[in-house]
Parts: structure tokens; C-alpha cells; sequence
């Protein structure tokens, strides 16, 4: 193993050894074989002159910026002309030998060294002035502090964060509509961070995609000669393959078959003339260089036939239609169904049984449809419910059409209901799934959400049921004792009241000091002097109430809990602050925890940026989502983290 190998070998080996011992409390290690293997790394450092920035031996301090400094580029970066077309590339290629890469969809940034060392990072911005992101580069996960060639050297790749950490960090955001939509604008807003320390968390990738010139003329000569370079100097580079007008389509089809498998972003290949002087002697057009050109995959949608509607009931009584399709390949996975939201969107896009239709993947991560291409327009609306068999009726909720049961006993509202008291932000009562709720209900176990509470007096037939078993009994039974000592808001929140969310049962049971018979009793008027609350909100809950059944149930829910009230001696620092939450956190496990602390500190948190807000919550500050546009436009600071830390 050459010793450029040995040195990433160990970065990875020493870094692994750090995680488990200080974040996971594990050792994989002796202390002993530790600090021989640092010393190893150490020895082979100053020896090559190599120092890869997640080295242990190099700790890059964090740093906070108030904006990112501008720079103009030495020379413009222009943009590359495309085609979609292999035997356009075989035309250009002309006869003579070139060189194949992956076209990465990160952020094009401009390493610059001297003395060995890094010294400066700019983004390409518009290609010709970027933003300097130098504290940011330095903890990237694979970009070297210093290097054996000292003369100056200006090194362009592309920043990434691979499929991976990009689905790790969406998974930690709650709230669908603020998830990133693509590694791309999550890497955009990650290298451009103000504070470096969010972007280290973050696990940015660069590879090298081509150089200025080095100074030396045989590392200049080719851009093979040019990546090998690269490569021994310890940088990761694009991967890349000789071409000739013989083997072009071959290697163009080997890098198409990699693509559903790559755990990087990818849209589309680069072809250069491995001859950098040939390439420079063609000069180059008003917009395009002329010694390289891109091959563009296709848009990432895939066509399909519609093939059934599955209407889906909700708690609520709504009725969903699901489309149901011939299996397509979307973002490397499988994909078979997409969500039509309600009747609206279907008959705009006059959807029917057969059609041929387009599918594509909304924020990287929901299947919807983009296009119906023979509109044939015969879908049929049921007339009756597939859960109870009741005549459905069609609503119009404010120029959007849904379908929907108005039988109160439907089955589905009962298994979605139960399902809905159980969760988190409910009861929070473990080991009850909505397959498992089902059954009991099938069983007759359960009729009213009260009956939860008494399962225990099934327990030799649950003990019994497949796939559960005494220590499954007895874990649900000790959840369901847990949930007994609880609070008024999850109990309300739990009831499933048609649009009272759990933010909204919080400022209900605040409002009337968690009397519960004030909160029974209200008229509309008086919901509506609650912030948040408007006139459907408030006459939807005097409805539930007006109910005589939904009274009871609450009465013997309340009979089987005990209500605490959370105890609250924080410093009411943010009296009548409102601030929007979005994006990943750093410091908080989820949202609901950075929420229950803003509360507990007299402030609010909204769901959306109005001018109403005071503080727009985003640790990437300088994202392009709508949350980050509209609170600019309305001048509402958005801060991180770090910044709300410090209010």
C-alpha cells in the first residue's frame, strides 16, 4: 500500500476509534493501539507533507461570519455546452482520444494552495465572482490542509454530500415541506453556511474535476497526467475513463449503469480532449469553452401506465385516491404509487383507468404525477365509501374538491382515530401499531378510545395472538399505564378534532388554564380569541362538543388519566416573540424539543413566515426556500441555532 493510501486508511481507522469512544461510549481500541497508530499517521505525514482536513492530528477551529466576502475568479469558469446524444459525442470527439467523468451535481468550488498549504476556497457563484468559503472548506471530509507541491496551485471540483447523509439529515426534519429537496440544494446551502461548525456535521465530499496549470509540463500535458497528479497529492477525483470514437458508446452505457446504485448526485457526464494543448488551441465560443462538453441525462421522470385509484379514508372522513402503476425506477428505487391529494387535482388532470401518465419524485422523496399524456378523463369518483359501504358526498373546502364519508361509525375513522390517540404527540402509548389496533378492533377488544385502558382484560387472548406474546403484552401494558399520568394538550390533541393540531390544543388548554369544562362550554367567539384560531377552526371544535358521544368519551378518558401540568421555572425571556422553525437541527434531537423550549419561555412557534414573526430559525442561512425568501422580503432576521442560543 503506497503511503498516501495508508495515510486515508488511517484517518478513517483513528476517526472511527474517535466516534465510538466519545459519541457512541464504545472502544473499539486500546488506548495502546490508538496512539501507535496516531503516531504512525503522524510520522507518514510529515514525511509525504500530507495532512487530509478529517485528520486527528489537525483540529480546524469553527468560526462565525456575519456574510460571505465576494472574489472574481482568475479566469471566467464558463458553463459547458450539452447534447443528449452519444453520437453527437462520437462527432465532436473528431478521432481523437478523450476522457470520460461523472458530471456531479454538488457545487462547483476553486481550491487555491500555496506553500503546500490551503490557503483559499471560492464558489464558482456566476463564473466570474464567488463567494469565499475558505473555514468551510477546511472541514470538508476529504479535501487536504496541506500537500507536498508547494508552488501555487488552483485546484476546481465539485462539492457533495452523498444520497446517505443527505437522507440521515432529511430524516431528522420533521415537517415534510421543509425536508431539502435534493443533495444538491442541501450541499448548496451546507458549503455557503456561515458557521463552519454546521458544516463539518454535514459531511461534504469534494472531488477534483480539473486544474490550472501546475507549472510542470508533463502534468500539464494531459488531463490523465493531471488527475494522477491529483490523486498522489492525496485528493479524491471525479472518476473517469479514456474514450475513443470505438468504445464511447460502451463506456457511456457503463457509467449509465452505475447510476442507480452510486450513493452521489449526478446529472449527466463530461467528455474532455485528453490533449490539453489540442483543447486550448480551439479556443472557445461566446459562452462555451471548446475542449469539453457535457452529456445531459435525461429529466429524472419515468412514464408508466395508470393501472387502479385506491381511495384511502382518513380519521377525518376524507378520502384520499392514491394512484396505483406499472413499477418505474425513480432516484433508485422502485416506485409504484403516488398520491393524487384530492378530486381537484385528478380532474385537472384528467385521469382515468389506462392512461399513459409521467411520475417524478416531488422533493426527492414523494411520488406524484407531472403529466397525464392521454388524458382520458373516465375516472370514477365512488359513490360509496370502501371502508363502510356509506353514500359518499363531494365537498368544496374553499375551491379545492374532496370526497368524503360522513358515516361517524366507519370503520377506518375508528382505525386511523386510534391510531392518531396513540401517537407521540398524543398518548404517546408504544407497541400499538395501526396493523395491531385493526385487530383488536376486528376482535372486538375495542370500541371507544377509553377501551385502551382496559385491554388488560383480553390479556390471554392477546397473549395468544400471533406475532405478539407475553413480553409484547406486557410492554403495552406498561406503556398504557405510562400514558395515565399525562397532559390536558395531548389528551385534546388526541380526541382527533378536525384541523386542532397539537400546537393548537396547546394554546386552547393555555387560553382556559386547562379547565376542561371552560374548554367544553366555549363559544366560537370565544376560540376565536386565541391567536391562530379563525372562524372554521373555532366552529369545527363547538361541533365536537356540541356531541353528546364525544363528551362522554372524553369524560371516561379523563376518568382513566391523571393530569400533571408540566412544570415550567424558566425565565419568560421571550414573551411575545413568534418564530417559524425549518431545516435540520444541530442541537435540538427534533423540532418539538426547540419548540417545548421557545413555549416554555412565553414564546411562539408558527408554522409558517407572516409579518407577524420576530425570528425565522434556519441554520442554513442562506437557503433559497420559500421560508428564507419570504422572511427576507418581509426584513424578519433568520438566525441559527447558535444565534437563538444566544437571544
Amino acid at each position: 500500500m503506497d503511503k498516501t493510501a495508508r495515510i486515508k486508511e488511517l484517518v478513517k481507522i483513528l476517526n472511527e476509534a474517535s466516534k465510538a469512544y466519545y459519541q457512541e461510549d464504545t472502544e473499539i481500541m486500546s488506548n495502546f493501539e490508538y496512539d501507535k497508530l496516531y503516531d504512525e499517521l503522524l510520522a507518514l505525514e510529515e514525511e509525504t507533507g500530507l495532512v487530509l482536513s478529517g485528520s486527528p492530528t489537525s483540529k480546524v477551529g469553527y468560526e462565525i461570519l456575519s456574510e460571505l466576502p465576494k472574489e472574481r475568479h482568475p479566469e471566467p469558469m464558463l458553463s459547458l455546452d450539452k447534447t443528449k446524444s452519444v453520437d453527437d459525442l462520437s462527432v465532436w470527439l473528431n478521432g481523437r482520444k478523450g476522457v470520460m467523468s461523472w458530471k456531479l451535481d454538488g457545487l462547483t468550488v476553486v481550491l487555491t494552495y500555496e506553500g503546500g498549504k490551503l490557503v483559499k476556497a471560492v464558489t464558482r457563484g456566476n463564473g466570474e465572482i464567488g463567494e469565499v468559503i475558505t473555514n468551510n472548506a477546511k472541514v470538508f471530509a476529504n479535501v487536504p490542509q496541506k500537500i507536498t507541491f508547494k508552488n501555487p496551485l488552483t485546484i476546481r471540483g465539485e462539492a457533495i454530500i452523498t444520497y446517505t447523509d443527505f437522507e440521515k439529515i432529511n430524516q431528522t426534519i420533521e415537517d415534510v415541506e421543509s425536508k431539502y429537496k435534493n443533495p444538491r440544494n442541501l450541499c448548496s446551502g451546507t458549503v455557503r453556511q456561515l458557521n463552519n461548525e454546521i458544516t463539518a456535521k454535514r459531511n461534504v465530499h469534494f472531488f477534483a474535476f480539473s486544474m490550472l496549470d501546475s507549472g510542470d509540463a508533463d502534468v500539464d500535458k494531459t488531463v490523465n497526467s493531471r488527475f494522477d497528479f491529483l490523486e498522489n497529492l492525496g485528493f479524491s477525483v471525479v472518476e473517469h475513463k479514456d474514450v475513443t470514437f470505438d468504445n464511447i458508446h460502451e463506456v457511456v452505457k457503463s457509467f449509465s449503469e452505475k447510476i442507480i446504485t452510486n450513493d452521489f448526485p449526478s446529472d449527466g457526464l463530461v467528455l474532455s480532449f485528453d490533449d490539453i494543448a489540442y483543447g486550448r488551441s480551439l479556443g472557445r465560443t461566446a459562452k462555451f469553452p471548446r475542449d469539453s462538453i457535457a452529456f445531459k441525462w435525461a429529466d429524472e421522470e419515468a412514464e408508466t401506465v395508470l393501472r387502479h385509484i385506491e381511495w384511502s379514508p382518513s380519521r377525518t372522513g376524507l378520502i384520499n385516491p392514491v394512484a396505483i402503476f406499472d413499477t418505474v425506477e425513480l432516484e433508485g428505487t422502485s416506485v409504484s404509487r403516488a398520491s393524487i391529494h384530492n378530486v381537484s387535482i385528478a380532474k385537472q388532470l384528467q385521469l382515468g383507468i389506462g392512461d399513459t401518465i409521467k411520475v417524478y419524485k416531488a422533493n426527492m422523496i414523494i411520488p406524484q404525477i407531472s403529466e397525464n399524456l392521454t388524458k382520458s378523463g373516465n375516472l370514477n369518483i365512488p359513490d360509496e365509501c370502501p371502508a363502510c359501504g356509506s353514500k359518499t358526498k363531494l365537498r368544496d373546502d374553499n375551491g379545492v374538491e374532496t370526497l368524503y364519508c360522513p358515516n361517524p361509525e366507519c370503520p377506518a375513522k375508528s382505525i386511523k382515530l386510534f391510531t392518531h390517540f396513540v401517537s407521540r404527540n398524543a398518548m404517546n402509548i408504544d407497541g400499538l401499531s395501526e396493523a395491531t389496533l385493526e385487530k383488536f378492533l376486528d376482535k372486538g377488544f375495542l370500541t371507544e378510545l377509553y377501551d385502551l385502558y382496559h385491554l388488560d382484560r383480553f390479556e390471554e387472548e392477546i397473549v395468544s395472538m400471533e406475532g405478539f406474546g407475553r413480553k409484547s403484552y406486557d410492554n403495552m401494558i406498561a406503556s398504557i399505564d405510562a400514558s395515565r399520568n399525562t397532559e390536558l394538550t395531548r389528551v385534546i390533541y388526541g380526541l382527533g378534532i378536525l384541523n386542532v393540531g397539537h400546537a393548537t390544543a396547546k394554546l386552547i388548554c393555555k387560553f382556559f388554564k386547562n379547565d376542561i369544562d371552560s374548554i367544553i362550554n366555549a363559544t366560537a367567539e370565544d376560540f376565536m380569541q386565541i391567536d391562530k384560531i379563525g372562524d372554521v377552526i373555532a366552529e369545527g371544535i363547538v361541533s365536537y362538543f356540541a356531541d353528546d358521544a364525544n363528551i362522554r368519551v372524553l369524560r371516561k378518558i379523563l376518568d382513566e388519566v391523571t393530569l400533571i401540568e408540566e412544570e415550567n421555572n424558566a425565565e419568560q425571556d421571550l414573551e411575545g416573540k413568534t418564530f417559524v422553525i425549518t431545516g435540520s437541527l444541530n442541537n435540538f434531537s427534533n423540532r418539538d424539543e426547540l419548540k417545548k423550549l421557545i413555549e416554555d419561555r412565553g414564546g411562539k412557534v408558527a408554522g409558517s413566515v407572516s409579518s407577524k414573526t420576530d425570528y425565522l430559525i434556519n441554520n442554513d442561512l442562506t437557503s433559497n426556500s420559500s421560508k428564507n425568501k419570504k422572511a427576507k422580503d418581509l426584513g424578519i432576521p433568520i438566525i441559527s441555532e447558535e444565534d437563538f442560543l444566544k437571544l
